[in-house]
């Protein structure tokens, strides 16, 4: 069973693996030499360096939050008039010098509109976050159903590779008996060859895919074996309906339930901006023609604020009407997506139980049937190989229906960010 179970409280999801093992190639493989799902998805989260980026992002964020809770600063300011001028104005003697300290009054509300747009753009990363984790993680799974997928494949080429030998064992003896011709020795031999190449070329693919799945780790080369896993566990699944209120409720969902916040929250920002912000002076001014001081107070607001910032409300105004759609749409598009893993997740289950419990067993005893028959000279060369192969046909779509099953399971649960099982 390959499930994947949010934790939202630390980001972390665990997609649980069967506790059956597939049975092993490699039967001296050490316990470190094997990999779990669970391990796989533990070294991507520590490791993965798509997922690492995160922290700067969110990290420049936070800081950009504190900027925008900072208060209008302060100014010092110093003016000089009336000096180096003629007659009575030369040199410094009919200076005026003015010392203020100057600032500005937010009126508007706008500081807790700029704070409330950033944790919203905070809130939109998180989602974005977990969203991409579980793609990232979606995709591991995916990788690790493909090579079980080979690794059982493996399995079953060496059961090839073994009736081919036992076909070749039981030509041979009927040969030495006269009983069969020396082509059939050969056409057995040439079976048996071309049955340790087909075992060889798998286990080459079974190697690239190990490297290539090493690379959600940030690795080169694949330090494991063989994977435990069982490909035949599919549980209980969950009905449609229930999965898909599921998905509505998921981080890809979500995220544009945030983006949609954060557009009402620049609509409060840009509506700030009506206010104008009162910009204020306080000093002291000396005459140093008769050597006194007064104080200077001065006030100033820009007029029409209002009207000048129309444009950026409806601007505000028509993102938040995008955002909307973007997520009526996407809604759509997951609900599509999710209907076809479903049906074909149900499908390729059903198609692996009748392969399992009726059409293998009967073909298994049909082979048996006839290489007793041949043996006796009641059947020829030709039935025990196709009976062979109509076998050997038959078990490997029913790996590749649990293949395809399990596939279909792990984009389910990476839409829904929830097991799929029970």
């Amino acid at each position: 069973m390959l499930n994947i179970v949010t934790q939202k409280c630390c980001y972390a999801f665990v997609i649980l693996s069967c506790c059956c093992a597939v049975p092993l190639t490699l039967q001296a493989a050490t316990q470190q030499q094997i990999l779990s799902l669970n391990k796989a998805i533990e070294r991507t989260l520590a490791q993965n360096p798509q997922l690492h980026q995160f922290t700067f992002v969110r990290q420049s964020l936070l800081a950009k939050r504190e900027t925008s809770a900072l208060k209008p600063g302060y100014r010092l300011g110093l003016d000089v008039e009336n000096f180096s001028g003629s007659g009575e104005m030369k040199g410094l003697d009919s200076a005026e010098v003015t010392l203020a300290l100057s600032s500005v009054l937010e009126l508007g509300d706008k500081q807790a509109s700029r704070i409330s747009a950033i944790d919203a753009r905070v809130d939109i990363f998180d989602l974005t976050q977990q969203a991409e984790t579980l793609d990232v993680l979606g995709n591991l799974t995916s990788a690790f159903i493909i090579s079980l997928t080979t690794q059982e494949q493996l399995n079953l080429s060496i059961e090839a590779v073994k009736l081919s030998e036992a076909l070749l064992k039981k030509v041979r003896e009927r040969a030495t008996r006269g009983a069969a011709s020396d082509a059939e020795v050969m056409r057995a031999r040439a079976m048996l060859t071309q049955s340790g190449i087909h075992r060889s070329n798998i286990l080459k693919k079974l190697d690239r895919q190990k490297v290539e799945m090493a690379k959600y780790w940030g690795e080169t080369r694949a330090d494991f074996s063989s994977l435990r896993g069982d490909l035949f566990a599919f549980g209980q699944s969950q009905s449609f309906a229930a999965l898909y209120e599921k998905v509505k409720r998921s981080p890809a969902i979500e995220v544009f339930a945030s983006e949609i916040r954060l557009k009402d929250a620049e609509i409060r920002l840009a509506k700030s901006q009506d206010s104008g912000d009162l910009s204020w002076q306080f000093g002291v001014r000396r005459f140093e023609n008769t050597a006194d001081n007064a104080l200077t107070l001065g006030f100033s607001i820009p007029l029409f604020s209002q009207n000048r910032n129309r444009g950026g409300v409806r601007s505000a105004l028509a993102e938040r009407n995008v955002a909307e759609f973007k997520r009526a749409s996407a809604l759509l598009n997951l609900h599509d997506q999710l209907f076809k893993a479903y049906s074909q997740h149900q499908q390729n289950i059903e198609t692996y139980q009748q392969l399992k419990t009726r059409v293998i067993p009967d073909l298994e005893k049909a082979l048996a049937i006839t290489r007793e028959a041949y043996d006796r000279g009641r059947l020829k060369y030709q039935d025990w190989i196709a009976a062979q192969q109509e076998l050997l046909s038959a078990k490997q779509q029913m790996i590749e229906s649990a293949s395809t099953a399990l596939l279909n399971q792990a984009v389910i649960e990476q839409l829904t960010a929830e097991p799929l099982t029970n």
